[in-house]
């Protein structure tokens, strides 16, 4: 991958920004990683230049409709370009095997027949489990388990051509357990809450969420050379960056970004 398109930075409750998601992009296609909780992908994906006819392969790491129901306006719109004949090849959803029937049976309940019978035709899902390979656009992508005791996640470590490895440990903390997964990466995309500072008001451990100071010690700790994070509350988007960055340099001797909505970070 080349690029990666940041289309929304927020936790599940955030309005003033979207959802956290991304696309990462290779030559003229883009592996889309979530989809956020509403229509607002298309408005992002529209935003950033990204045409759907460009997307197909997508990750669905869990359930939680903040990552998962924007999904079926993509299979909408898709749907409706193949109907069209403007549309080429297939889509492929990539995610765990209970998703598959969550997925379909939210696009069955909100959508007609004319969308949705391209299911296991040219909208095929491939269902993946802890520690499977796969190549996608040219990379190496290794899906796992993140252990969540809410909801079934899966992440990825990814091995790009030039050697490059990027790690996504989905919307949760890291944990020890995916050592072997995360250890030498490049790259670690990793969700902060808010920061420490301000964990008695946002309560992310209650939440199974860390702080700034949280991933930006543990990026320290694995030797990460660059470190994203995002999956935010949104309370104050015009400092946000700002503060996050003022309390991540003092634990974290990295790069750090604490990017914005719609913002391209080049891997």
């Amino acid at each position: 991958m080349e690029r990666l398109i940041v289309l929304g930075t927020g936790n599940a409750q955030a309005i003033h920004c979207y959802n956290t998601c991304y696309a990462m992009q290779k030559g003229e296609e883009y592996f889309l990683v979530d989809a956020g909780g509403g229509n607002g992908i298309l408005s992002q994906l529209d935003k950033a230049g990204i045409p759907l006819e460009s997307i197909h392969n997508i990750f669905v790491t869990h359930a939680h409709n903040d990552h998962i129901l924007g999904m079926v306006w993509m299979i909408r719109m898709i749907a409706t370009s193949m109907n069209k004949g403007t549309y080429d090849g297939t889509l492929t959803i990539y995610c765990h095997e209970e998703l598959v029937h969550t997925i379909k049976t939210l696009t069955k309940l909100t959508v007609g027949k004319k969308f949705y019978k391209h299911f296991d035709e040219r909208i095929v899902f491939h269902v993946i489990a802890h520690g499977d390979t796969i190549q996608i656009l040219g990379d190496s992508f290794t899906f796992f388990d993140i252990g969540s005791t809410k909801e079934k996640q899966f992440g990825f470590t990814s091995v790009m051509e030039n050697g490059l490895r990027v790690s996504f440990p989905g919307d949760e903390p890291y944990r020890e357990s995916l050592y072997d997964f995360v250890k030498d990466s490049d790259w670690l995309l990793h969700e902060a809450f808010c920061v420490y500072g301000e964990r008695d008001i946002f309560k992310p451990y209650e939440k199974h969420h860390s702080t700034v100071k949280d991933a930006c010690e543990l990026a320290e700790h694995l030797k990460i050379p660059n470190l994203v994070l995002w999956h935010t509350e949104d309370k104050n988007m015009l400092h946000r960056q700002e503060k996050y960055m003022k309390e991540g340099k003092q634990y974290y001797t990295g790069t750090l970004y604490i990017p914005e909505d719609l913002d391209v970070l080049k891997l």
